[in-house]
C-alpha cells in the first residue's frame, strides 16, 4: 500500500492551525482534540506503481486494512496513478460497505488528472503501470482548489479531510532562474491560502506538506501556519542528516505535527529495486 509509517514519537497528525511560533498552551488543547494511529496507509499502489494489481487485490487490501483499524486512515493524491489511486480506494471502501464517517482519507493536492495524450504518462515515466490517463502539475491558488474538487470527484462518496501540497520542492526545483523561483515561491504560498481557505470552512480538518526535499518545508514552515508536515525519504534508517534532524527540532517547538513517509527509501532497504523512487543498478550506483 506504499510507505507510510510513522515511528512513535512521529505519529501524530491533528486538526487545528499551528502557529509558527510555538505557543504551548495552544498546542496543548490541539493534541488533546484528536490524535490519528501511528501507522497511516498509503495508496501508491492502488494507482499501479511499479505494478498493476487486480481490483479485487486492492479491495483485499482494503479490506485488512478497515478491519484491522477503528477509523482507517488513508494517504492518497492526484498523482498517484493520474488519480487511479483515489478512484480505486473510494471504489473498494464502497463495494466493502465502509460508511464515510469510518474512514479519514488524505489528499496531498497539486496533480490534475488530464487525457493521456502520449504512449505513456508525462510524469514519472517508468514508474506509474498501464494508466489510462495523465497528470499535470496544478500548484496555484485555483490549481489547488481544481485539484481538491477533482480528488472529491473521484474517491465518490468520500471526502478528504487531511489535505496538504504535494511535492511543492519539485515545483520549486524547476525554476528556470530566480526570477522564475521567485513567482513559483508566490504559487505556492498562493496554494497555502487555498488550503487555509478550505479548512476556515470546514471542508477539511488539518492541512499540510509532503516533500522529499526537506529544505522546501522548512521555507514553508516559516510563512505558513501547517498542522503537520510529511518527509519522504529523508528520516530512514540509511538517511538521516543533520538539517533533517534540525528541522525535527523546529516543527516540534512550533507543534507542527511530523509524518514520516518512505521510510525504507522507498523499498530499497527492504530489497526493492528503487531507491529515493529512483530505479538503480549496481552498474548506475556502484557506491
Amino acid at each position: 500500500m506504499g510507505e507510510v509509517a510513522p515511528p512513535d514519537c512521529l505519529a501524530k497528525c491533528l486538526p487545528g492551525a499551528v502557529p509558527a511560533v510555538s505557543d504551548p498552551e495552544t498546542s496543548k488543547k490541539q493534541k488533546m482534540a484528536a490524535k490519528l494511529p501511528k501507522i497511516i496507509f498509503g495508496t501508491s499502489s492502488l494507482g499501479n506503481l511499479f505494478s498493476e494489481p487486480s481490483h479485487e487485490e486492492k479491495k483485499a487490501v482494503v479490506e485488512k486494512i478497515v478491519a484491522a483499524m477503528p477509523t482507517a486512515v488513508f494517504d492518497s493524491a492526484g498523482k498517484y496513478g493520474a488519480g487511479l489511486a483515489l478512484e480505486e480506494l473510494g471504489k473498494c471502501l464502497e463495494e466493502l460497505g465502509v460508511a464515510p464517517d469510518d474512514v479519514l482519507i488524505s489528499n496531498k493536492l497539486a496533480w490534475k488528472r488530464v487525457p493521456l495524450t502520449t504512449p505513456e504518462p508525462t510524469f514519472e515515466p517508468g514508474a506509474w503501470v498501464n494508466l489510462k490517463n495523465d497528470a499535470v502539475q496544478a500548484i496555484s491558488y485555483e490549481g489547488v482548489l481544481e485539484c481538491f474538487a477533482q480528488g472529491n470527484q473521484l474517491l465518490g462518496k468520500y471526502d478528504a479531510k487531511i489535505i496538504s501540497v504535494h511535492d511543492p520542492d519539485e515545483y520549486l526545483a524547476n525554476a528556470s532562474d530566480d526570477a522564475d523561483l521567485a513567482a513559483r515561491k508566490q504559487d505556492v504560498l498562493g496554494a497555502y491560502r487555498a488550503l487555509s481557505e478550505l479548512k476556515a470552512q470546514g471542508k477539511v480538518q488539518s492541512i499540510g506538506v509532503g516533500a522529499k526535499d526537506i529544505t522546501v518545508i522548512d521555507f514553508i514552515t516559516d510563512h505558513v501556519r501547517l498542522d503537520w508536515a510529511m518527509f519522504a525519504c529523508s528520516i530512514t534508517p540509511y538517511t538521516h542528516t543533520a538539517f533533517a534532524r534540525g528541522l525535527l527540532k523546529k516543527l516540534a517547538k512550533q507543534g507542527t505535527d511530523v509524518i514520516n513517509s518512505a521510510v525504507f527509501n522507498a523499498g530499497f532497504l527492504i530489497g526493492g529495486d528503487f531507491f529515493d523512487y529512483r530505479k538503480v543498478t549496481r552498474e548506475s550506483d556502484p557506491e
